[in-house]
């Protein structure tokens, strides 16, 4: 009955679906301190890698699961950035880069591999392959364009971040937490609509597809407020009960 009920009612999903995301980044948080959020960096990497490919429509606009499961990457660096300071978000964010290239490479492998011909398995060897190629034929023109729009929005995420802290002089984490991440998204969307869509279609096309996923964007950008002003006090360093 949950599940026809989310069906019938996608914006609710959608808005579950990214205060699940995002309370998933501060229990690791909660949990494991700045690793916590090292982690949840590269979890959302390899989701939006995984799912980012799926398309559906939310309030009538089209957008990716991409879109939704890269929430929890800007609220992390924003978190590092705030306790523990830019070196430590940069730190997350060339992580988060190099995780990305590795995630590229690797699947990229994988897909020069044939599919098993033994009889008993050869169709769902060669299902799983198409399938796999499917989501996965990674283009010249997508890989440059997701990993140029990843590193410039972080990095610049950051920077105006700690610009915005220091003019006003550490108060306001509302403003600097929706500013930043606004902005560092919208840089991540143009570059993107421009390098990965333009000529793949025309250039109002491509911005079009970029504005369409902008208005998803923005929400989450409110949305994530509530969970670091949650997390933002929280005495999590010096946590050793993994290792005792």
């Amino acid at each position: 009955m949950l599940i026809d009920w989310f069906q019938n009612h996608q914006e609710i999903l959608w808005f579950t679906t990214i205060a699940v995301d995002l309370s998933f980044a501060i229990l690791l948080f909660r949990l494991f301190g700045r690793q916590g959020l090292y982690a949840s960096i590269v979890i959302s990497l390899l989701l939006a890698n995984l799912q980012g490919p799926k398309l559906t429509e939310i309030f009538g606009l089209q957008t990716s699961m991409g879109v939704i499961l890269y929430s929890s990457i800007y609220f992390a660096t924003d978190l590092l950035s705030e306790r523990y300071g830019k070196a430590e978000a940069t730190r997350a964010v060339m992580i988060g880069f190099v995780v990305s290239v590795i995630i590229i490479v690797m699947i990229s492998l994988s897909l020069q591999y044939l599919p098993s011909t033994n009889p008993e398995t050869a169709d769902f060897a060669q299902s799983v392959h198409q399938a796999t190629a499917t989501l996965f034929s990674f283009t010249p023109r997508f890989v440059l364009g997701s990993l140029l729009a990843y590193l410039i929005s972080q990095r610049f995420d950051v920077w105006i971040f700690h610009i915005i802290k220091r003019k006003t002089q550490g108060r306001h984490l509302w403003l600097r937490n929706n500013v930043s991440t606004i902005l560092s998204q919208a840089i991540d969307t143009v570059i993107y609509g421009v390098v990965v869509w333009w000529g793949v279609v025309d250039f109002e096309t491509a911005m079009q597809l970029a504005l369409a996923k902008y208005f998803f964007k923005i929400i989450i950008a409110f949305v994530d407020t509530p969970f670091i002003y949650l997390a933002r006090d929280w005495d999590v360093d010096g946590k050793d009960w993994v290792a005792g």
